[in-house]
């Protein structure tokens, strides 16, 4: 049997990972500025997180959300602590498109409506109702087509306001990026999300702040969102959650009620994972990675921005994106091939940086030494 040829794939097969670098089966060594898709949060294989798993394994790895699972509670007292949101209630499940999913149906089940707000550029998951609100056709299945998402412009408060103005009554919820991961860095402006907030809370309609990529601390706050300084109704997360280990949630706020069978999951929460994403959280807070992030982050931005060749240097933590000229087309390539470095990308000139929370100054330095030497290379 073959695998299902779906991904074009590096030459490149890993075998190692610790911290900020992988290896390959020959002992090359990469530093890792993308953390596949912006997953590794606290650093590969990190020792805390190892051991956590391994004590759980040995326990129990899994059963099911019919009996109680203190680990669950514990997990989520402490992503309350850490996010500042300990009046939230949490939801979990395996993944980013499974919480996008669960928010939009939650959304539809509180106001009863069926309308969704997303935007340009957007990507929430590949899920039924997660890729119709996603902004690639390319992905969507014709039985994942709908009449019931309404797609505005990015930033666009007039046109928000508008779309609120026409058909207010309809809407139940505005799903939103803080900052857009796939569609190229793109920033939410805080004026653009408090907007949203405004216009949800008078027309009745729900706040669904999609967190999956630009949450779990990558942006230096808890939440991207975080930066507007107000709150959603519904924060979803994933990617950085497990470090690697699947699993997914949303935050609820405390005025929706749970029901009996309103959600569901059959792995969601499990023990194993519970043990994952709670070293997250506890390395998070024990290596103080939000503050990590936040200066990292800002270090990093003003280095690229001193390099002339590249354009629109963005982003926020360590979520950032830069446009890459055509004279320099090749720079992810040539980084990867020939400097060992993985980055990655959004089309059609977006490099995107997403390396661990716990990536060191000294490792940014070495990156940005080694994009020089690509840069003068295709120069």
């Amino acid at each position: 049997m073959k695998l299902f040829d779906v991904y074009p794939l590096n030459n490149i097969t890993i075998t190692k990972a610790k911290g900020s670098y992988v290896w390959d089966e020959k002992g090359t060594e990469y530093l890792d500025m993308y953390g596949g898709h912006a997953v590794i949060s606290i650093g590969h294989t990190h020792p805390y997180w190892v051991s956590a798993i391994e004590t759980q394994l040995h326990k129990i790895a899994f059963y099911s959300n019919s009996v109680i699972i203190p680990i669950q509670t514990q997990l989520a007292n402490k992503i309350g602590t850490v996010s500042g949101k300990n009046n939230f209630q949490l939801f979990l499940c395996n993944s980013g498109a499974e919480a996008n999913e669960n928010a939009l149906k939650l959304a539809s089940f509180v106001t009863g409506r069926k309308k969704i707000i997303a935007f340009t550029g957007s990507f929430h998951g590949r899920t039924s109702l997660a890729v119709a609100a996603t902004d690639n056709s390319s992905i969507v299945a014709p039985v994942n087509e709908t009449d019931n998402i309404v797609f505005l412009p990015f930033n666009d408060e007039a046109a928000l306001q508008a779309c609120f103005d026409a058909q207010g009554d309809s809407i139940a919820a505005v799903i939103v990026e803080g900052i857009q991961g796939v569609g190229g860095i793109r920033v939410a402006s805080n004026s653009f999300l408090q907007s949203i907030r405004s216009l949800c809370d008078k027309h009745g309609a729900l706040y669904v702040a999609d967190g999956v990529q630009c949450g779990y601390g990558r942006t230096g706050q808890f939440f991207a969102h975080d930066a507007a300084g107000v709150d959603a109704d519904i924060y979803s997360m994933a990617k950085g959650m497990g470090n690697g280990f699947p699993i997914g949630g949303i935050l609820i706020a405390p005025h929706i009620a749970p029901k009996y069978g309103m959600l569901g999951t059959t792995f969601g929460g499990n023990h194993l994972a519970c043990a994952a994403a709670l070293a997250v959280v506890d390395v998070m807070e024990n290596e103080n990675l939000l503050e990590a992030a936040a200066s990292n982050g800002a270090y990093l931005i003003e280095a690229l921005k001193k390099i002339d060749i590249l354009e629109n240097v963005r982003g926020r933590g360590l979520m950032i994106g830069f446009d890459v000229p055509d004279s320099i087309k090749d720079l992810k390539k040539v980084l990867l091939q020939e400097f060992k470095v993985f980055t990655g990308e959004a089309k059609p000139n977006v490099i995107r940086l997403l390396p661990s929370l716990a990536i060191s100054r000294a490792e940014i330095d070495i990156f940005l030494e080694r994009l020089q030497k690509a840069i003068q290379s295709l120069s």
